[in-house]
């Protein structure tokens, strides 16, 4: 993060904590100054690229690449169009293709290859499908009704116990403050033990406070069919997570590397393995003298691979 920075002032994350990146369809960074200096019209270009830019498309950089924020806003964008569900195809190979077909417009876009071409595209695809795209915007999937039902319920909830909190919490201080009056008017007006009398003032503020409910259980889960055909039970806030009593399954093993090398072949093999193949043979004055190839083909191989080969 410290080597983040605007490429027109060069002021980094190390030298202004402070300074706040921002980020436009094009994916290049500015500092909020340089911004609202170059764009002080409402519009302008881009000092990268030279892209045509709105002041109001400018937003907050989120993800330290500037790529990915580029990314993330076109594909909010397509998908604001591109909203088909599974539900609105014959077939499970057919969604899977209008699957792939956003990922390769998103994908052209993000890294700018053939942009007219798939800007067509895009058009062409809200001229043909207008109707299904303006009916699905209206209609909520499945899914999102059934979440938006529960946290619903779960605000009002909410809600309603925190007002029969505060309304307890409220009735228990003005009990205890009028148990406090009468405390001190009793003090001041009985000649009894004053130990005795707030003991007793005690045990009647104790009878008469409202104890606070207990938290709620959490509604019993709600199975739900979902276009996959999965069951889902929906949930409030977060699962639990398992827990695992047996032990470990996995022993860790320490990895071995060989260190020492192949082991050099044996004198027997010279000739067998073929290593003295095209070598000539040595003559009987040689072999008289002590010199025999085989021998003399073993040491060179040592000689060699004298590095790999542990003892030679």
């Amino acid at each position: 993060m410290d080597d983040q920075g605007c490429p027109r002032c060069k002021t980094t994350k190390y030298r202004n904590p402070s300074l706040k990146l921002m980020v436009n369809v094009c994916g290049h960074t500015l500092c909020e100054s340089c911004v609202e200096l170059l764009f002080l019209k409402g519009s302008g270009s881009c000092p990268e690229c030279n892209v045509a830019l709105r002041r109001s498309n400018f937003r907050v950089q989120l993800f330290e690449d500037s790529n990915v924020d580029k990314e993330v806003q076109i594909r909010k964008r397509i998908l604001k169009d591109f909203n088909k569900k599974e539900d609105d195809f014959n077939s499970l190979a057919e969604y899977n293709d209008y699957l792939e077909m956003i990922e390769e417009i998103v994908f052209n876009l993000c890294n700018n290859i053939d942009i007219i071409n798939t800007n067509k595209r895009i058009e062409q695809y809200k001229k043909e499908n207008r109707d299904v795209i303006l009916k699905n915007k209206t209609k909520l999937s499945k899914d999102e009704i059934e979440l938006e039902e529960l946290i619903e319920v779960e605000k009002e909830q909410t809600d309603q116990r925190k007002k029969e909190l505060a309304m307890m919490e409220a009735e228990n201080r003005k009990q205890k403050a009028k148990n406090k009056e009468d405390l001190i008017d009793s003090l001041m007006a009985s000649y009894e033990d004053a130990s005795a009398i707030v003991d007793k003032f005690a045990q009647r503020a104790e009878k008469q406070h409202i104890p606070l409910p207990k938290p709620m259980a959490p509604p019993p889960p709600k199975t739900t069919h979902f276009s996959t055909g999965i069951k889902f039970q929906s949930q409030h806030g977060f699962l639990p997570v398992p827990r695992i009593e047996e032990g470990p399954t996995y022993v860790y093993e320490a990895q071995v590397f060989p260190k020492e090398g192949p082991m050099p072949p044996a004198l027997a093999d010279i000739g067998s393995n073929g290593y003295i193949k095209h070598i000539r043979a040595e003559t009987l004055g040689e072999r008289a003298g002590g010199f025999q190839t085989n021998i003399s083909c073993l040491r060179a191989i040592q000689e060699a691979l004298v590095g790999l080969y542990h003892g030679c």
